[in-house]
């Protein structure tokens, strides 16, 4: 955790590059997860997107609720 302050103090377009790149490949993982679970009932393609922003909706209403 310190490396990444250190990091966004001392080089912060790097910091938010890396952030942005680590937040791109937790949604894609997410989609594919998603995808390997909704696939085999014959969805839409669009379900596992609709599937991950459920999910992400309902997490942080439960954050916001705390």
């Amino acid at each position: 955790m310190e490396m990444l302050r250190r990091l966004q103090a001392e080089r912060p377009v790097v910091f938010w590059l890396v952030l942005l790149v680590g937040f791109w490949v937790a949604f894609r993982l997410l989609i594919f997860v998603a995808e390997l679970i909704l696939g085999p009932f014959g969805l839409p393609g669009w379900a596992p997107l609709a599937l991950v922003l459920v999910g992400l909706v309902v997490v942080a209403r439960r954050q916001n609720s705390r």
